[in-house]
């Protein structure tokens, strides 16, 4: 950063004027008025600074978990300036730039098993609503299933905000307001880690998840269901990971009913988890992919859902149409970001530095107020409880407070439920992620001694 931009940003700041013709997205405005906006003009590596000129150690991928390669990185930055003064924009329907079918050639050698048909989207949002149309229109065109229409999702999923994905969404907040929202749309339990959503205490066993998806398949009929739609890990609650035995009995399940199987990778692809896919881990190909967030490590918005060839195959036309879907520099972008990963061995230092990653965040389990570290990849959370036996939930202000102590000494960590989120760049050094647990370690302390 130069000295001219130290000066701008060290500079007094009257926030009022410059966030007064800013709406703030599902954020309630008190809290904005307690404990202040983050306005962020610069970043580099981990580290962003805020227009008041204060630095900041960023474990979060800034909070929605995208910047899987962190701030300033110049090739990236080079591969779209490049693009957009090669050809900035194509069109859509008959109209496409040359760089956008590279991406989707890409991802065909990328995505697992026969995934290798891709058609771009935004966002994750609008990638989620892609494949809802894809399944319905898949079963409806081989005629397999005719009526099917509906979603299965799951309690305390999120998919996206706004159509089919906000319906299918259960955490966050954000359906409800929105309600009645797209018909067709149910939901059932899913496996927690920690914590039971169906009783206090300890989870259930995976046989218990399974038998509610099956049931709600029969209860809907089997002939008017098109998909179930699961994240491979939960972000509700902070880092879901499903038992082994779930996905594979997920997977038969879905084929014995003829239900198309949606993995929502928005967050979990291009390895965040330690995989390229996270639903690698348990061997389990999908029958559609969604993705976005690291495909352009948030260096341009992008999202994509990727399927299998008979799929595509089947239908005349795929009607699913946005004006900036696959843009050029967005392309441009993600096959920056993936020569990243590929050239630097990113994917695999995600694994081996997320098992640093979680090794520190278990020494906080001594703190009573810490019931559970985990993670997989450089995805990791503290779970927080009031009462260790019964492995109560904390008030979400209370997780709300170890965040902003955290704030105050220079560390952005994310309130998710009961826990506290951690997502950093993948290369970064342990060095950093050392001294970001160090302040969390303190910030819960001091939490903790203040009840």
């Amino acid at each position: 950063m130069s000295e001219t931009t130290n000066r701008r940003v060290a500079a007094p700041v009257d926030v009022g004027r410059l966030t007064r013709s800013y709406i703030w997205p599902a954020v309630p405005k008190d809290r904005i008025a307690a404990d202040g906006p983050m306005i962020l003009v610069s970043g580099s590596g981990a580290r962003v600074r805020d227009v008041r000129g204060k630095s900041y150690l960023d474990l979060t991928g800034n909070i929605s978990r995208v910047s899987s390669l962190g701030w300033g990185r110049e090739s990236i930055a080079q591969a779209v300036y490049g693009q957009l003064q090669r050809l900035h924009y194509a069109g859509q329907g008959e109209y496409q730039a040359d760089v956008v079918f590279e991406l989707a050639a890409k991802l065909a050698d990328l995505t697992p098993g026969e995934l290798e048909v891709t058609s771009f989207t935004e966002s994750g949002t609008t990638a989620n609503e892609a494949a809802f149309k894809l399944a319905r229109a898949h079963l409806q065109a081989t005629g397999r299933k005719p009526r099917a229409y509906k979603v299965i999702s799951r309690w305390n999923a999120y998919h996206g905000s706004a159509g089919g994905p906000l319906a299918a969404t259960d955490w966050n907040g954000l359906r409800a307001p929105s309600e009645p929202g797209t018909p067709g749309i149910s939901l059932v339990p899913a496996p927690t880690r920690y914590r039971s959503q169906l009783r206090p205490g300890a989870p259930a066993d995976t046989a218990t998840y399974l038998d509610c998806l099956e049931r709600q398949i029969l209860h809907e009929g089997p002939e008017l269901v098109a998909a179930f739609i699961a994240e491979p890990v939960m972000q509700a609650g902070g880092v879901q990971i499903p038992p082994d035995d779930y996905f594979p009995q997920v997977r038969e399940i879905c084929s014995r009913y003829d239900v198309l199987f949606i993995a929502d990778e928005v967050i979990t692809g291009f390895g965040r988890t330690g995989e390229w896919f996270a639903m690698s881990h348990w061997s389990v190909e999908p029958d559609i992919v969604t993705m976005g967030k690291a495909m352009t490590a948030g260096y341009a918005p992008l999202g994509a859902v990727t399927t299998r060839r008979e799929i595509w195959d089947a239908l005349p036309v795929f009607f699913d149409l946005h004006t900036y879907a696959g843009h050029p520099a967005a392309a441009a972008a993600a096959l920056a970001v993936i020569e990243e990963y590929e050239q630097h061995g990113l994917i695999e230092r995600a694994r081996v530095s997320g098992e640093h990653l979680l090794k520190r965040l278990r020494a906080l389990e001594r703190h009573e107020l810490v019931g559970e570290a985990r993670g997989v990849g450089m995805w990791a959370a503290v779970d927080l409880t009031s009462d260790r036996s019964m492995r109560a939930p904390v008030a979400p202000e209370l997780v709300r407070q170890v965040m902003l102590r955290a704030r105050e000494r220079g560390l952005i960590v994310g309130p998710t439920g009961s826990a506290i989120e951690l997502a950093p760049p993948y290369d970064i050094p342990l060095e950093e992620i050392d001294e970001g647990i160090e302040i969390l370690d303190q910030a819960i302390e001091e939490v903790e001694r203040e009840r």
